[in-house]
């Protein structure tokens, strides 16, 4: 078994953030995280043992996998819910089956809702010692940036950091043409984003909610806007995200962002 780079088996934090093009790599990585976790070899992940054996089989009672539920048709359901997670710390505090830690796999950690993700942010807060949780997705910008900064983040390619950059600069486009208050070039603006996907509208999403976070503790300039509408915009991401969790349109996301223009309170 080969862990990711810049892990080292013997000093695992408590969480980490997979970010891959592909789910299964990203669970791959996780899976060998998980090995070294619960090896009970001298060099671990040796491969060899009966954890490392069982968690290769994904028969390993100390390897806990959070899915989305399936509904009453078998089909996965949207989101991870806040029941989930909440049932997910309750376990946490019991003690393993047969390793000496346990270890938690969320394959779609960006599934979970946002009461879910405030339930995760408080577990990852305080986990539980001999905890290991292993938070997988395709773009770490959908998830909450309070639950990501409680991780180890763990980026398997440079995909994702290209996209986290783009996602980012538009982010930075956005807010300077709100602070601008020149409602045609915003709607101009908006117009050439709608035909973007749903998860890189997430992406977008997230990544304006963090920029104006940053503007809002001091780390970055404010490109005019002011405390209050700052707060009125994040309010106004904060409905946007949710409601592309639910799988609303992107015309109609970009629509509401570029006609909800911040009242000027900087007089």
């Amino acid at each position: 078994m080969a862990l990711p780079q810049h892990i080292d088996p013997r000093q695992l934090s408590h969480a980490y953030i997979l970010s891959a093009a592909s789910r299964e790599e990203a669970l791959s990585a996780a899976r060998e995280i998980a090995a070294a976790a619960l090896c009970s070899g001298e060099n671990p992940p040796c491969g060899h043992c009966r954890d490392c054996r069982k968690v290769a089989q994904g028969i390993h009672p100390d390897l806990i996998t959070v899915r989305r539920l399936e509904d009453d048709k078998g089909k996965p359901r949207q989101e991870i819910t806040v029941d989930q997670i909440r049932g997910m710390a309750a376990d946490a505090i019991v003690l393993p089956n047969e390793a000496q830690r346990k270890v938690y796999l969320l394959p779609e950690a960006e599934t979970m809702n946002l009461p879910a993700q405030n339930a995760a942010l408080k577990l990852l807060e305080e986990p539980p010692q001999g905890v290991v949780f292993l938070l997988c997705c395709l773009n770490p910008m959908q998830l909450l940036p309070t639950v990501r900064s409680r991780c180890v983040e763990l980026s398997l390619g440079g995909q994702e950091q290209h996209a986290e950059e783009e996602e980012l600069s538009l982010a930075r486009d956005y807010l300077s043409l709100l602070a601008g208050r020149d409602r045609m070039a915003l709607l101009r603006w908006g117009f050439e984003q709608e035909r973007m996907d749903g998860r890189r509208a997430a992406a977008f999403v997230n990544a304006a909610l963090e920029e104006s976070g940053e503007i809002l503790c001091g780390r970055r300039a404010d490109p005019g806007l002011g405390r209050e509408a700052l707060f009125r915009l994040r309010a106004l991401l904060s409905r946007c995200a949710d409601m592309l969790r639910v799988n609303t349109g992107v015309k109609h996301i970009f629509g509401l962002l570029c006609t909800t223009l911040p009242q000027d309170d900087r007089n």
